[in-house]
């Protein structure tokens, strides 16, 4: 029978947010496949661990698949949810083939919408997750008689300049919320012309 390539979603980061499926599907793997933050937490396993590079993607996934056919229990590890800006898309793009085992994990979207008791299925969730630069399309996206939850790219200040200059009053007042479950998580309640002014890493939800 031809083994299945494990995608786990390790959840927002800290590790009360594991399910218990996706640390038994971990810890009972050879091979774990991940970023550097990604693979940290299960450093006390005696399992293959192989850095995904961003931009060495393709080709570390044909690597994971080639340990998947020399017989290995191989899993790729997903922060947040695989199916959200995670790496089940990234898989049927790059590898249609490979037959897949998908475990879902919690993600920031569902977490920001926790701490903020925003009912999630009445939300407009939105993702510029990658890199991308903010476009015309997510305008088209934002509703303005719902919550907006947006998975940003790299620069937060970027994200509110592009709003302001696209017809967004620069007093419009939006949420940032950085780190959520790490000890130095945060929480803020500001405007777009504050935010232009502030930086912020790249582990961020805003809702606008």
């Amino acid at each position: 029978m031809t083994k299945k390539m494990n995608i786990v979603g390790i959840g927002p980061g800290d590790r009360e947010y594991l399910t218990i499926g996706a640390l038994e599907t971990i810890e009972n793997s050879d091979v774990l496949v991940g970023s550097k933050r990604s693979l940290e937490p299960f450093d006390y396993l005696d399992a293959q661990m192989v850095v995904l590079e961003p931009r060495d993607i393709p080709k570390t996934v044909k690597k994971a698949v080639s340990y998947l056919d020399d017989g290995f229990n191989v899993t790729i590890l997903s922060t947040g949810d695989p199916g959200f800006s995670g790496m089940l898309k990234t898989m049927q793009k790059l590898s249609p083939k490979t037959k897949l085992n998908v475990i879902p994990g919690i993600s920031s979207i569902q977490l920001a919408s926790a701490k903020l008791q925003i009912p999630w299925d009445d939300a407009n969730l939105i993702t510029i997750h990658g890199g991308r630069a903010p476009t015309e399309k997510l305008l088209k996206e934002l509703d303005e008689n719902k919550k907006n939850i947006v998975l940003p790219n790299r620069h937060i200040s970027e994200l509110a300049e592009y709003l302001i200059d696209h017809g967004y009053s620069p007093e419009h007042e939006i949420i940032i919320c950085e780190k959520l479950s790490y000890p130095d998580e945060q929480i803020v309640h500001v405007t777009l012309g504050e935010a232009r002014q502030m930086e912020f890493g790249y582990m961020c939800i805003v809702v606008i």
